[in-house]
């Protein structure tokens, strides 16, 4: 065994009779440990790895949820490696169909989309604020924050008290409604 298995596995046991300290130090060296491994695992993958803290956040949850599964008389790495797999996995699988449906367009598109035209003077702010109301309240925050305060993602995902790739995948989300609900507006 290691130094980190025999480590982990007291901390784990600790946790067991109830000493939330040693938990608590537990969480944060594995999560020390997972965002290093995620971010290699996201990049070799090809997603983003903007995306780490989230993952690692789900990996954590996880491990908090499943941790009366763990066999204290068994190794504990080989259970957390799992965990860690299964919740890998299923991040992968959902940010290869967010990166699918993403909507990539730069800051100057973005600006263009809420910009009101000089001509056109019937787009105010009041149409802004019509589009974004049919828009869930995060996704809302988000688009207003960035599209029409002019915030950057860091800004925005710190006001919000969440991570930046939640941000982005937020602003995607909601730029793909308002484009849908533009079309439906426009069609014949």
């Amino acid at each position: 065994m290691t130094v980190r298995e025999d480590h982990w596995a007291a901390a784990m046991r600790a946790e067991r009779r109830g000493d939330a300290a040693a938990y608590e130090v537990l969480l944060r060296e594995i999560a020390v440990m997972l965002r290093r491994l995620i971010r290699s695992r996201l990049a070799r993958a090809g997603l983003g790895v903007e995306e780490t803290e989230d993952v690692v956040q789900e990996i954590l949850i996880g491990l908090h949820g499943k941790r009366h599964t763990w066999d204290a008389a068994r190794p504990f790495m080989p259970w957390l490696f799992t965990i860690t797999r299964y919740k890998f996995i299923d991040a992968s699988r959902r940010l290869s169909r967010e990166a699918k449906r993403r909507v990539n367009l730069t800051m100057e598109e973005m600006t263009e989309i809420f910009e009101a035209p000089i001509e056109d003077p019937d787009r105010t702010l009041s149409d802004i604020d019509r589009y974004l109301a049919d828009l869930p309240q995060g996704q809302r925050q988000v688009v207003r924050a960035l599209g029409v305060d002019g915030a950057t993602v860091r800004a925005t995902a710190e006001q919000l008290q969440t991570s930046e790739g939640s941000v982005r995948v937020s602003y995607h989300r909601a730029l793909r409604r308002l484009m849908a609900k533009s079309q439906r507006e426009n069609a014949p």
